[in-house]
């Protein structure tokens, strides 16, 4: 370190140094053979400094520098040599040097770094430590770059600020030093959030200057992340191996260097900020070639590369190499590094393939039809294929399965072929699907078999698409339970390849609407979890997974939960693409309809409108479709949704009306009925439902609560057969349908008895506790009514008045109240009357800020 105002006199030194120091201290006048050895900026020149002082304090006199007649004067035995950057001096004077030290005893003190390391200096060396090993100084612990930093800084750091520059400096002294004073001067306190100030990088500009040319080339190296790679370093630095030993030797002699090798953070920021940036950019260039050669990785290179204007074949081809390692993982990178390539001098048509492929898995759909409809287009075009499949699954995100299923059998391959049959089947197209899947009555008895062999290796992307075609088929003309299993299984063989598929839907996410469409809701659920841990389809399919997991949650009755899922799936500034919007839509739609929100419902309803427009029906929207149809039937505004309805009957019948995906539909229709209070629209459905109970659990639970709907409109209620009904109900899922069939039992009911059963069997259901009106449950005694404006002696409501409050107070009718809470507009009336009496209300308006003081003294 050198010596600078507020700098103690006395230096920071390790216990070992400070020893032999005191050592000398004590006699002076004693013989010294001393080598110290270190990196630059480890001290030396301190360490010297310190022993001419010592010196100078017993009149001993001193050479610092070597001189020609230097062993004249040490010829009296009475003078003190002392030597600094030993490694710099010629081979005459270090011989001279190496005289001195085997011809007399004398006091010679020669400081070095341990590279460059001549043989005359290995002498030098060797005959210094004929008394002693050299002082090899190490750099500071924490203690002693916060003893340092006080003394710069005249107070004690932060503890903070000490781990941070420790940590930047690699506790080097001369660069703490040059930390310390930079902090000082610009009046910065530092701090573990904080870079150390630049005028602390600016003093190694110095170091830099003087950094051979191939020192330089490997620091740029090392700064690049190559690290050790010997024979990579031989090819930049165009030298052996040997050779390479040296450089990094040299290397590490600067002191810019930690242990392991790599760069100490304020070292990097030095040769980031102070080399050329031309210089930068041709050493990571040239590096980037040669990995290439070498079949090595590129990515981060190529990255480093971005945006810096470099061309040329050779970098064009790294940029295309690094896309491709980059696609499976980082699409969005990918996609920038395809443009790189093609910025650079690649020609279009070789990479437009793989780049609209990329950009499809990072979202950017209008990208990838841009750059996929070029490849189709030109004759001449890499990988024609591969564009149509980019096209197809892009367009099936869009709704258009149609010309999806279309541009997927043009593309030709066995993993297209099957998304051709799951498109196929999506828009009622079963007898097109059935023949290229060799299926159908009278060629295998209407099982599926294998798809038909194609050219290509069975990989397990080509397997999980031929798994999911059939896990589709079963859904429509085979059992649930194979079609559940297929998809599943189609799931797991996609995991690990995680976001770097291209998929029009993910078996996970058709899994999860056959589950939900046969009542296997943890199935559903568990599938959608595996795929987001996996990211199974990157971002193009994120957005889905999540929509249909807010969705499960919103079936069961889940409704705050359901919300959270639909607010994290929908936190984008991108506008969704169709299919997504259209089940955001409809989860906002559901929520509104079952929180009894009407004003959310009816702005929802007009993007619901908008939605249907914007995505043909096909079979894998149902649910949202289903879900619109109630809420058309809670709006009064069915006429705008019948044709969509009557597209999805001629879809359905197309398919041969399979069970599993009309009972959804049918079940929403009977719901839409009992809104509209409409028991022959009702019973239509309901026998539609009858006939499929035996196709599966679900569909019997459905088919048994539309009949017990149909008698609950008639006012026949039967408190066992609903309580029964809606059990069922939601054991297959449904809860909140479950929830709301008692309810509106117990509304109708004049049975006391019954309603208060049909009460708590609603709460139940919805995960509430039972009543406290409910036979044998504790009642809470009445409070006494207080004198008006007496506030603070108001009594408290019970449990039920104020749920009623709250709702009155959100502006909630006392219809919408009742259908929130299982209880009639009545009940709700009654139970408004009697807080008015308690409160000793005079009127609406006053009774209101009385409950809202109340409220707000609750919360």
């Amino acid at each position: 370190m050198t010596q600078r105002a507020g700098i103690q006199s006395r230096p920071i030194l390790d216990e070992n140094t400070r020893t032999w120091l005191d050592a000398v201290d004590a006699d002076p006048l004693a013989p010294v053979l001393l080598g110290v050895v270190a990196p630059g900026g480890y001290g030396k020149t301190t360490v010297l400094s310190q022993l001419e002082q010592i010196y100078e304090r017993a009149s001993v006199q001193v050479v610092t520098a070597w001189r020609p007649d230097i062993g004249d004067l040490c010829s009296d035995g009475e003078t003190a040599v002392i030597i600094d950057d030993a490694h710099q001096l010629g081979e005459p004077q270090l011989h001279e040097l190496c005289r001195l030290a085997e011809s007399r005893p004398l006091r010679l003190a020669v400081a070095y770094r341990p590279w460059p390391k001549s043989t005359t200096l290995a002498e030098l060396t060797e005959l210094l430590g004929r008394t002693g090993p050299p002082l090899v100084l190490p750099p500071f612990d924490q203690d002693r770059v916060e003893a340092l930093l006080a003394t710069v800084l005249g107070a004690g750091p932060r503890p903070a600020l000490v781990e941070a520059v420790h940590t930047q400096t690699g506790g080097v002294p001369g660069f703490v030093e040059r930390a310390a004073v930079a902090i000082h001067d610009t009046g910065s306190d530092g701090g573990s959030d904080q870079e150390i100030p630049q005028a602390a990088i600016s003093r190694f500009q110095y170091d830099i200057d003087r950094l051979d040319a191939d020192v330089e080339r490997f620091l740029l190296a090392v700064e690049a992340g190559v690290g050790m790679h010997m024979d990579l370093l031989g090819s930049l630095l165009r030298c052996d191996t040997d050779e390479v030993g040296d450089v990094m030797e040299a290397a590490r002699a600067t002191g810019m260097l930690g242990r392991d090798g790599s760069l100490l953070p304020i070292s990097q920021r030095a040769i980031r900020t102070l080399i050329p940036v031309q210089r930068r950019i041709s050493a990571r260039a040239r590096l980037a070639e040669l990995q290439l050669e070498r079949g090595a990785p590129v990515l981060e290179l190529a990255r480093s590369l971005l945006g810096t204007g470099i061309a040329g074949a050779a970098a064009a081809a790294v940029f295309q190499a690094a896309a491709e390692e980059a696609l499976p993982a980082h699409p969005a990178l990918a996609a920038e590094l395809f443009a790189a390539a093609v910025g650079a001098g690649r020609p279009l048509p070789s990479v437009a393939a793989a780049w609209s492929g990329a950009a499809a898995l990072a979202g950017d759909l209008d990208s990838a039809l841009r750059l996929a409809d070029q490849v189709i287009s030109a004759e001449d075009a890499v990988d024609r294929a591969g564009g149509a499949a980019v096209a197809a699954a892009a367009l099936a995100h869009r709704g258009q399965l149609g010309r999806s299923a279309e541009l997927y059998r043009w593309s030709g391959t066995e993993s297209s072929a099957s998304f051709a049959v799951i498109g196929l089947l999506g828009i009622g197209e079963r007898d097109v699907a059935e023949r290229l899947l060799g299926v159908g009555p009278g060629k295998t008895g209407g099982q599926l078999q294998p798809t038909p062999a194609r050219d290509g290796p069975p990989t397990l992307f080509t397997g999980a698409a031929s798994l999911t075609a059939r896990g589709v088929y079963a859904s429509v003309a085979g059992s649930t339970v194979d079609a559940l299993s297929a998809l599943v299984r189609a799931a797991g063989l996609l995991e690990p390849a995680g976001s770097g598929v291209l998929l029009p839907d993910s078996p996970s996410a058709l899994a999860a609407l056959v589950g939900m469409n046969c009542g296997e809701l943890s199935i559903a659920e568990s599938v959608l979890a595996r795929a987001i841990a996996s990211n199974m389809g990157g971002a193009l399919l994120a957005i889905r997974h999540r929509l249909l997991q807010a969705w499960i949650f919103m079936t069961r009755g889940q409704l705050a939960t359901a919300t959270d899922h639909l607010a994290m799936a929908t936190r984008t500034t991108s506008p969704m693409e169709p299919r997504d919007w259209l089940f955001a839509v409809g989860l906002e739609v559901g929520l509104a309809r079952r929180n009894s929100d009407l004003a959310t419902l009816r702005r929802a309803w007009a993007h619901a409108c908008e939605a249907v427009l914007r995505h043909p029906v096909d079979l894998f929207t149902l649910l949202p479709l289903a879900e619109f149809a109630t809420a058309a039937a809670r709006l009064r505004d069915q006429g705008r949704l019948a044709p969509h309805l009557r597209e999805a009957h001629v879809l359905l019948t197309k398919l041969g009306n399979p069970p599993l995906w009309t009972a959804t539909l049918h079940w929403h229709y009977l719901l839409a009925a009992t809104i509209t209070e409409q028991p022959e629209i009702a019973k239509k459905h309901a026998s539609v439902l009858a006939a499929t109970a035996k196709h599966s659990r679900y569909c019997a639970a459905v088919a048994a609560a539309a009949e017990c709907w149909l008698r609950v409109m008639a006012g026949t209620i039967e408190p066992t057969a609903v309580e029964a009904a809606a059990r069922g109900l939601h054991g297959v899922g449904l809860g909140w349908d479950g929830a709301r069939l008692a309810g509106q039992a117990a509304i109708r009911t004049s049975d006391r008895k019954a309603m208060v059963s049909l009460l708590d069997c609603a709460r139940v259901l919805q995960g509430k506790p039972a009543s406290q009106n409910s036979p044998g449950a504790p009642r809470k005694a009445s409070g006494v009514t207080p004198a008006a404006g007496s506030a603070g002696d108001q009594p408290r409501l019970s449990d039920r008045e104020r749920e009623v409050a709250r709702l009155v107070l959100e502006g909630l009718t006392y219809k919408q109240i009742g259908d929130r809470l299982f209880i009639s507009a009545k009940t709700v009336e009654h139970h408004m009357a009697r807080m008015r009496q308690r409160l000793g209300a005079t009127s609406r308006t006053e009774l209101l800020a009385q409950l809202r003081q109340q409220m707000d003294d609750a919360s």
